[in-house]
């Protein structure tokens, strides 16, 4: 009999949670966010685990007997009413054992630099060192990292190493999966750069050893 497992999606707020969350929904064998997939964005108080971490305790009353692998997305801070907040990821996970169902952790990854503009931007001031503060608490369940850039720069070729590294459902032969990443949010936060002092010394280089 196959244990049932929760794989939590889990990043920094602006690392990529609803990119992520479309694409653990893909497959049919995982009960996830299924209703993103047929929205561009929808807000994080409507992802199926939500009420579940403002009350882990509540995790008792979700129907579990529908599949064998389930996803849930949260950030860290979240917003609830709101308000930033921590995930209780300490009561989320005690109960889940309890339940009887393996909780793994798999935490979000984007490059520092445009996560620290994306949350001044939308939300005033940065707060991933507040997230991997968080996240270090969760080492001890020995998480996996998520790379936004290997997403979108390997596609479907680590989708498919990830199906195996995660023991968990992965439709990475998905053609949803183009459409998903038709769009590279990093991109408008990049400006081309003309010259750099180490072009002239790679240059040369390149050169020396023709």
């Amino acid at each position: 009999m196959t244990e049932k497992k929760l794989l939590v999606l889990t990043g920094p707020q602006g690392s990529g949670n609803h990119m992520w969350s479309k694409i653990f929904a893909l497959h049919p064998g995982a009960v996830g966010w299924q209703a993103l997939l047929d929205e561009y964005w929808i807000g994080h108080d409507q992802e199926p685990f939500a009420e579940y971490w403002n009350d882990p305790i509540k995790l008792k009353d979700f129907n579990w007997g529908s599949c064998d692998y389930f996803v849930t997305s949260v950030s860290v801070p979240y917003m609830n009413n709101g308000e930033p907040t921590i995930p209780k990821f300490k009561e989320f996970i005690q109960t889940v054992k309890e339940l009887g169902i393996q909780i793994e952790f798999a935490i979000i990854g984007r490059d520092q630099n445009i996560i620290r503009m994306q949350e001044t931007r939308v939300r005033g001031a940065p707060t991933v060192d507040i997230a991997i503060q968080e996240f270090k608490k969760l080492y001890g369940y020995m998480p996996h990292f998520l790379s936004y850039e290997l997403l979108h720069l390997y596609r479907s070729d680590y989708l498919r190493q990830l199906n195996s590294i995660l023991k968990f459902p992965v439709a990475y032969n998905d053609p949803r999966v183009t459409e998903i990443l038709k769009e590279d949010a990093n991109t408008k936060y990049f400006q081309p750069i003309e010259h750099h002092w180490v072009d002239d010394l790679a240059k040369h280089t390149s050169r020396k050893w023709q």
